[in-house]
């Protein structure tokens, strides 16, 4: 792995201007780090199904306004920029932590893991060369040796964060809807996994399936051996 080697963030990132969301890219481009890849996850907060992350390298400036927080689009809005992102010159990663592994090492190791895989793929995609730099949603770095700057809000202040925001819930989305077809009881489709009165509901009637995470609260009832203290854990996790 290379080594960190960028300049401080104060000299890395001075303050852009508002609303030009390709500010810091175009920042970083212009001290020679030329490939800057924006991270981000959908699926946190989840009972069912995997984390998943895009990783976004705009090679070229886009039309970084086309680019938001994909919470803020419809879903016929987000699959529109879905498909523009794959016909661009954009360079793609997907990175996925299943539901086993998020029990394992709890969500947010999990969501740390999955941007890895993104960011990886993104390189595999780019024939094996990582990026240069990432510009990662939240408060936490990727577990990588590269040059990197969490932000926190990162989908409204960089394009290439609001598009990987983009690649990730568009991808999970999909996942979630192939996973209905699996267990229509539960109407993944519907509430994609997430802890709505209906899911509960399902979750009462007919138990846990296999894509639901066993540790997290509203599912772990369901099983035995989970202590207090592992319990009281990935609680706090999750809500970090």
């Amino acid at each position: 792995m290379r080594k960190n080697t960028a300049a401080s963030s104060s000299l890395l990132f001075p303050s852009p201007p508002d609303g030009d969301t390709f500010a810091y890219e175009r920042s970083l481009r212009k001290q020679g780090l030329l490939q800057v890849a924006g991270v981000d996850e959908a699926g946190r907060g989840p009972l069912a199904g995997p984390v998943v992350a895009g990783c976004v390298i705009f090679p070229s400036e886009p039309e970084a306004q086309r680019y938001r927080d994909s919470k803020k689009l419809t879903a016929n809005q987000r699959d529109k920029l879905y498909a523009a992102l794959y016909d661009s010159d954009a360079i793609i990663g997907i990175g996925i932590t299943e539901p086993a592994e998020i029990d394992q090492i709890n969500i947010l190791q999990a969501s740390l893991l999955a941007m890895q895989r993104a960011v990886q793929d993104c390189g595999v995609n780019r024939s094996g060369v990582l990026p240069d730099f990432l510009l990662v949603d939240g408060t936490f770095k990727v577990p990588l040796e590269l040059p990197q700057q969490p932000l926190i809000k990162g989908e409204s202040k960089s394009a290439s964060i609001a598009a990987a925001s983009i690649i990730a819930k568009v991808t999970r989305d999909r996942l979630m809807a192939k996973y209905h077809l699996q267990y229509p009881q539960y109407n993944f489709q519907q509430h994609k996994g997430y802890p709505t009165k209906a899911h509960r509901a399902a979750l009462a009637e007919f138990g846990p399936c296999p894509i639901h995470r066993k540790t997290f609260k509203g599912v772990r009832e369901f099983f035995q051996g989970a202590t207090p203290e592992e319990q009281a854990e990935q609680k706090c996790l999750w809500e970090k």
